[in-house]
Formats: C-alpha cells, sequence, structure tokens
C-alpha cells in the first residue's frame, strides 16, 4: 500500500463480450464483486490505486455501466455475505440513480464544521482539539443517518467515537453550544475537577437531533479515555439497556428498532485494536445482539504517523470486517452527494436487516496528530499536498455553483462570539446529565456506597423461594446429577443440609425477582458455573430445550437473564458496564472464568469501572465476580490480583469484598442491589470453597440483618494472637486450629476490604486486648492485600504488635505444582500459628 503516483495505470485483464444468455448477469457479478478493488478513494490520490481484478473483465456496454456503479467514488464488499436478499437488496440501492440530495444543507454543515476548526485553531493556537479537518463530512453524515433514521422510528441514538473530531460532533452534532466547548479551553473552572476530570475530548455529551418532519431522536455521546476501542462494547451496552428498558416499560416486544447504536473509528485502531474484533462477534449473540451497529470508520489513512501499511495487513483496515456477513462502504469523504447517499444506505440496511453496517469514510488528517506535532517530517509528500488542498465546503460549493462567502462570514462571526461568552464565563459547564432514572441512585458525587440497608428474608420466604428455584416441567427429563442437586437444595430449605454458595446466590437473585429488581449476569459458562455450581439454567437431555426456574419465581416479577458470554473479557465486561449505566436498577453481574481472566479487560477497569465517577461524574453499579483461592491449580487459577484493584481504590469509588460463607454472600449481593447509591462491587468469589463446610451457612443465616463487613471471633478467651485474614485461608486455619485444640489463637475474617471497615474490625480486635495481630494471605507478599492492609492496621494498633505472614514474594501468583502448593500451605499456616 505504498504511496503511489497520482498517474498510476489500473491494468486490467479485458476480453471479448461473446453472445449468449446470462451474459450481463456475469458481467455485472464480476464488478459487484471485484469493483471496490478500482473505486476513486483517496481524495488526495496518493494511497489506494487501483488494483488490477483477479478475473477477467468482459468488454461492452453492460461492464461500463457496471463500472459506473462499482468503481466510482463508492466502493462496497458485499459479496461475502451469504444471504441472496441481503445482497440483492444492496445490488438494487447500488443500481440506481441516486437521489437527490439538499446541498444547501449539507453545504452549510461543512461550512459549520470547518469554521469551527478554524476558529479554535487561530484562538487556541498550540492547543489539542484533534481536529476534523479533512473529514468534516462526517458532520453531514451522521445528519443525513438521523434523518433516515428518524423517518424508521428510531427516537434515541447512542454515540460512541474517540477524541478526532469529538468537540466538533459535540457541537455540530449533538448541539452542545459553542460556549461550553470553548469554555473547556478556557478552563474556567479549575477547582471542580482537582484530583478528578478529564480533558476536554474525551467527555460525553447529550443533546436531540429534529427532523426536517420535526421528529426528534435523543443523542448521547459517550465518554471515553485515550484508549480509543474500549468505548465500542461500552456503547453497545448502553443501547441494550435503552431497549430493555423500552422493552419492559413499555410492554413492546422489540425495542431495537427504536434505539441507534453509531461507533466512530479511527482507521489504524480498528485495524489495530482486539476489541474491536470481540465487539463486532457481539451482533447477532442473544445476550448482546442490539438490532445492529452503524460503524464509521473515519479514516484520514494515517495512525499518528503509521502509514497504512504499517498499521494493518490488507488493503484496507476494514478487512476485519468481513469475517462478518455484513456490507463494508468505502467511499470517498470528499464526494459529499456520495458520503449522502452511502449515509442513506446504511441507516435503511441496519433498519431493514437488523444488521451492522461498517462504512469506511475516506478522506485525510489536515493538521498533526494533535494540533503541536509537524506532520511534515514523517509524511513530506501528503502534507505537501494538504498545504495546497482547498477546505471541502469550497470545493463542494464551487460543485454546486454556490458562492459560500457570506455563509462563511456568519459562521465564523457566530462562533467568535461564543468564543467571547466562554471567557467571561464564571461556572463550570455541563454537557452531559444523568439520566433521571438515576435519580434515586446517585446520592451525590463522591460519596460512600450507603449501608444502612436492611438485607435479610425470613426462614419461611427461604423456603418459598426455593421451592420455585427447583420446580421444572414435569415433562422435564433433567439430567441425574443436576436432580440430585435440586434435592439438595430442597434439604437445605428443609434445614437438613447446610446452604452452600449457589444456591446462596440463586437465592438472592430469587429474592430481588420477586420484588420487581432485574437481574442480569453474564460470563464465560456462567449459566451452569465454572465449578458445577450454579446450574441456572436447566437442559433437557432429550431434547437439550432449556428451563429457567429463575424466570418463574411469581407471576409479576423483575426480568432475569444468564447468559453464556462469548470467550472475551474486554468487549464483555465493557458491555456489561454501558449496561449497568443505562440500567442502573438492575443487579447487574460479569463473571470471569477464573479472577485473574480479568488481566483481558483491564483498560475497562482502569478507565471505566474505577475512574468513571472520578473523570465524568457517571455512576455504575456493575459488580464484578472474580474466582479466587490457592488450590495449587497453578498461576493462572488461583489469583484473581486483589491488589490490583485495592491500588485503584479510592474517594469511595468502588466496594471491594470476599465474602467467607454463602449467607454472607447472599447478603453482600442484596445489599448492592437494594443501595440507594451504586457503587462498582469487587468480589473475591471462592472455588473450592463453594461446598466447603466451614464456608457453608444455615437456614437461619439468611435471616440475618444485613452484610457483616468483618467476621469476629467471639469463640476464643484472651488468645495470643488474633490471625486476621480474608477468604478461604481463614477456613483452612479453623480446620488447622481444631487440629491442633489450640485455643490461644483468635480468627478474625475481613470480608469488606475497601471501604476500609474500620469501626467493625477495631471492634473485632478490641475483644482481644492483649492479642498481637497477624495478618495472614496465601497471596505472595509482592500481592493480595498485604500491602493495602498493613499501613492501615499500623495505624489502628500503635500499642501492639503487627506480624504479616504470606508466601515469598513472587513473580507469578502461585506455583503450578500442587505438591510444592501443600508444603507452601503447611509452612504458611505453620508460620500464623507460631509454630
Amino acid at each position: 500500500m505504498a504511496i503511489k503516483d497520482k498517474k498510476t495505470a489500473v491494468k486490467t485483464v479485458v476480453v471479448a463480450e461473446s453472445a449468449g444468455s446470462g451474459r450481463r448477469q456475469e458481467t455485472f457479478d464480476v464488478f459487484r464483486r471485484w469493483g471496490y478493488l478500482q473505486s476513486t478513494l483517496d481524495p488526495l490520490g496518493q494511497f489506494l490505486p487501483g488494483e488490477a481484478f483477479p478475473v477477467a473483465v468482459p468488454d461492452g456496454p453492460d461492464a461500463v455501466e457496471a463500472r459506473g456503479y462499482y468503481c466510482g467514488t463508492i466502493g462496497v464488499e458485499y459479496m461475502h455475505i451469504a444471504s441472496p436478499e441481503k445482497r440483492q437488496w444492496l445490488e438494487q440501492q447500488m443500481e440506481r440513480k441516486a437521489p437527490a440530495t439538499d446541498q444547501k444543507h449539507v453545504l452549510t454543515q461543512l461550512i459549520k464544521a470547518d469554521i469551527f476548526e478554524q476558529v479554535i485553531q487561530a484562538r487556541y493556537l498550540g492547543t489539542k482539539r484533534f481536529s476534523l479537518e479533512g473529514l468534516t463530512v462526517l458532520i453531514p453524515y451522521l445528519d443525513r443517518t438521523f434523518e433516515v433514521s428518524a423517518g424508521l422510528g428510531v427516537n434515541k441514538a447512542i454515540l460512541a467515537m474517540s477524541h478526532r473530531g469529538r468537540l466538533n460532533v459535540m457541537t455540530n452534532t449533538v448541539g452542545r453550544s459553542a460556549t461550553e466547548i470553548f469554555a473547556k479551553f478556557e478552563d474556567v473552572d479549575p477547582r471542580s475537577t482537582m484530583g478528578g476530570g478529564d480533558v476536554k475530548y474525551h467527555l460525553g455529551a447529550t443533546g436531540d437531533y429534529t427532523s426536517p418532519e420535526g421528529k426528534k431522536i435523543a443523542l448521547h455521546l459517550v465518554s471515553n479515555p485515550s484508549h480509543l476501542e474500549a468505548v465500542n462494547p461500552v456503547a453497545m451496552g448502553r443501547a441494550r439497556a435503552k431497549q430493555t428498558r423500552i422493552e419492559v416499560e413499555e410492554g413492546i416486544e422489540n425495542a431495537k428498532p427504536q434505539v441507534l447504536p453509531i461507533i466512530m473509528h479511527g482507521d489504524a485502531a480498528f485495524a489495530g485494536q482486539g476489541v474491536v474484533a470481540e465487539a463486532l462477534n457481539m451482533a447477532t449473540l442473544a445476550g448482546y445482539n442490539i438490532g445492529g451497529t452503524i460503524h464509521i470508520v473515519v479514516n484520514n489513512l494515517l495512525g499518528f504517523t503509521a502509514l497504512p501499511e504499517e498499521s494493518n495487513s490488507s488493503r484496507f483496515s476494514t478487512d476485519l470486517a468481513k469475517r462478518l456477513p455484513i456490507p463494508i462502504f468505502h467511499v470517498n469523504a470528499e464526494d459529499a452527494d456520495a458520503v449522502m447517499r452511502v449515509a442513506t444506505i446504511a441507516a435503511e440496511y441496519r433498519h431493514k436487516f437488523g444488521s451492522d453496517v461498517v462504512v469506511d469514510l475516506i478522506g485525510y488528517r489536515r493538521h498533526g496528530h494533535s494540533e503541536v506535532d509537524d506532520p511534515t517530517v514523517t509524511q513530506p509528500r501528503r502534507y505537501a499536498a494538504i498545504k495546497e488542498h482547498p477546505e471541502l465546503y469550497k470545493i463542494y460549493a464551487k460543485q454546486i455553483g454556490v458562492d459560500p462567502a457570506a455563509e462563511v462570514a456568519e459562521v465564523q462571526g457566530h462562533f467568535l462570539e461564543e468564543q467571547k461568552k466562554a471567557m467571561k464565563a464564571e461556572r463550570k459547564m455541563e454537557m452531559a446529565q444523568l439520566p433521571a432514572y438515576w435519580d434515586k441512585y446517585r446520592g451525590g458525587y463522591i460519596q460512600p456506597a450507603d449501608d444502612q440497608v436492611k438485607t435479610g428474608i425470613s426462614s419461611g420466604e427461604v423456603v418459598a423461594l426455593t421451592a420455585a428455584l427447583t420446580t421444572y416441567p414435569e415433562s422435564f427429563h433433567v439430567h441425574p446429577k443436576v436432580k440430585k442437586l435440586y434435592e439438595q437444595r430442597v434439604e437445605m430449605a428443609a434445614g437438613k443440609r447446610a446452604f452452600d454458595y449457589g444456591m446462596a446466590e440463586l437465592l438472592a437473585y430469587a429474592s430481588l425477582v420477586k420484588a420487581g429488581t432485574p437481574v442480569r449476569l453474564t460470563g464465560q459458562d456462567s449459566q451452569r458455573g465454572t465449578f458445577n455450581q450454579r446450574h441456572s439454567v436447566m437442559i433437557d437431555i432429550e431434547t437439550e430445550a432449556r428451563y429457567t426456574p429463575l424466570e418463574h419465581i411469581a407471576s409479576e416479577q423483575g426480568k432475569f437473564e444468564v447468559y453464556n458470554s462469548l470467550l472475551s473479557e474486554a468487549a464483555c465486561l465493557g458491555y456489561e458496564y454501558g449496561y449497568s449505566r443505562d440500567y442502573p436498577e438492575t443487579l447487574v453481574l460479569w463473571e470471569a472464568q477464573f479472577g485473574d481472566f480479568a488481566n483481558g479487560a483491564q483498560i475497562i477497569i482502569d478507565q471505566f469501572i474505577s475512574a468513571g465517577e472520578a473523570k465524568w461524574h457517571l455512576l455504575s453499579g456493575l459488580v464484578m465476580l472474580l474466582p479466587h483461592g490457592y488450590e495449587g491449580q497453578g498461576p493462572e487459577h488461583s489469583s484473581a490480583r486483589m491488589e490490583r484493584y485495592l491500588q485503584l481504590a479510592a474517594t469511595d469509588n468502588m466496594v471491594i469484598c470476599q465474602p467467607s460463607t454463602a449467607a454472607q454472600y447472599f447478603h453482600m449481593l442484596r445489599r448492592q442491589a437494594l443501595r440507594d447509591l451504586r457503587k462498582p462491587l469487587i468480589v473475591f468469589t471462592p472455588k473450592s470453597m463453594l461446598r466447603h463446610p466451614d464456608a457453608s451457612s444455615s437456614l437461619e443465616a439468611f435471616s440475618a440483618e444485613t452484610f457483616q463487613k468483618v467476621l469476629p471471633d467471639a469463640s476464643v478467651k484472651d488468645p495470643r494472637r488474633i490471625l486476621l485474614c480474608s477468604g478461604k485461608i481463614g477456613h483452612n486455619l479453623r480446620v488447622e486450629r481444631e487440629k491442633r485444640k489450640d485455643n490461644g489463637v483468635a480468627i478474625v475474617f475481613l470480608e469488606q476490604l475497601f471501604p476500609w471497615p474500620e469501626q467493625e474490625l477495631q471492634a473485632a480486635l478490641d475483644m482481644h486486648p492483649n492479642a498481637e495481630v497477624v495478618w495472614v494471605q496465601e497471596e505472595p507478599a509482592n500481592m493480595g492485600a498485604l500491602f493495602y492492609v498493613m499501613p492501615l492496621l499500623r495505624t489502628m494498633t500503635r500499642d501492639r504488635a503487627i506480624v504479616k505472614v504470606s508466601r515469598s514474594a513472587a513473580a507469578t501468583p502461585a506455583t503450578g505444582s500442587p505438591k510444592a502448593h501443600d508444603i507452601e500451605e503447611k509452612a504458611l499456616i505453620d508460620m500464623a500459628f507460631g509454630a
């Protein structure tokens, strides 16, 4: 894909047309399949030179006609779509006369887009803004998309994009005033963002679009970090939540046509970021389908300073999308009429087929990557051409025979006046507001989640819910092992067997949906459970029909959803975070197959879950379930890397727990759902402890008032040591204490690590004032909670000794040898007891 001379000829194999029926069809099929290879797509004529077709091209008038449809400034790839109906529909759109465009309206939008950028460049020279110049056609493209979509029933749109052109879209598409944008450049309220906030080109914005017919679309541009494509699944999750809300509240079967997701990508990012492929793969999956997303590649044929051949291994950055049966349009961004035509086709296709569409707007970047670097150093030829190249509005005005001078002056005057207003602004400019359904849950910015939540239910309620959870159709052929498990669950409610984690969790969900609280759980193998512990969905062993008891708890109940996710972490976690943002009434949970698999979603955790409130004042009640515990299963199946979450914890941004009993897990989940102020909840869930006798709970434990942040130990008197721990190791210590008959050791469980439960922990320690305090953890000394806990303990217990016990610092979380694990565990327990 090296730069070619503008006059490079395209060599095409030509054969004489022969007589016979079907020849026209054969000719057209060649151009339908390969015409995009000879489309004129780069406005500067340097990249994407025409390529020879890989097959012979018939000669004659049919070829000339077909070339006009498929080899102009639009190149379309769609012949990989298996559906004849979809291909034929696309052919009909491409092989007809282009519909008329409101060219004066398009020109007005192009002028606004370019002049907005020029005013910023003049007034804030040297300030980063990530200009849209070179691709200002995006603004009329979006306008046309909304006009068509409004006529098709769309009333809400979720927009996601990286920083390039974001400020322009905020002003000229979403409808925020230019004063608000300029106020960000003036930095009118710095104190409001100390310790938080974000740069102006990451912020979200809300507004409205009104079509010429008066139809409205509520627009929301999603807040996004510099990690570019990470926002894709977040926007998709938000769209799904809005669709679900409409379906539930308005009682309609399918709200997908009403909510339009649009994701704008950079060309290098589309090709280079793995989350793009993950998110694209969600398109038709049951747990993630949102009726199609319009993907727009805002393609300037540069990735920072990288040329196309340095960013992707194929002709187009969009070739990744050809793995899916969706159309891909490439269009020269300086043929505005062609862009309007593609916008129409894409919006109609999405509506008609409920399918994703990719639109590759190919233009250029007028300035350097961030307006402060010099692009002539790395692309001298391209920027020499750009320097002499007029703005698109000038080209288009000349093309349609309009003198734009008066309108340009008017628009420029408007933006200059808005800039003057911004200089006088004395208050913070809010460009996005939380929707009304957050009113109950917001409670105040950077405030701790409320703890005054009663979570217990009566024993009678447990029995009633268990009956619903263990009932299934008489004709259902249940697997013998599952049938036995359900029988055991009935025994739990009868007080004949202790409750394990799996049943405690399902009880929590059942109690919530019965009361009208929706629950959504997704993750790899989450229907059954990674450790065969959940079985929330029953599968008929003869027909493979499915039955979900949690969907049949009560006649009027909250929606329950559980999905086995695709094999992704980043896209799946991002999706659920997005869902939690727009359906806060729902208990939204994402489960990692093993806790440290969440490493694959670290960007979502760092940029959205832990920081979203501080950066953007946006709240989420997402729950992350991370299996954690050392059982000799190796480095990747032991630690959920709790040290990473504790390092991210500050200013009440999240809640971090490791419940040590089934009932505690039950109460913790209910507390999360019933709180008036939601925060992300990080839960280190058990593996072997799922069925550990000491971690099981009695029937009475579910009627306790609420979740306990600390479990004190009153079983011993005047011990020499308090072993303070969290999770599975505490049960191992209890077993060892019983074996040793050592009454000189108290074992205290820290159930909530953040926010730090100082009051509750102090009370537990004060029960044994003469004992030294020993922090015990399974993890190596450079991992786990040790670094976080020790300074806090020293502050609390200045008058007594503090000891720490852990594995030695290591480069990996755990050994891969079960025997080595046992040796380490024995040594660790011996040290804990002072042996």
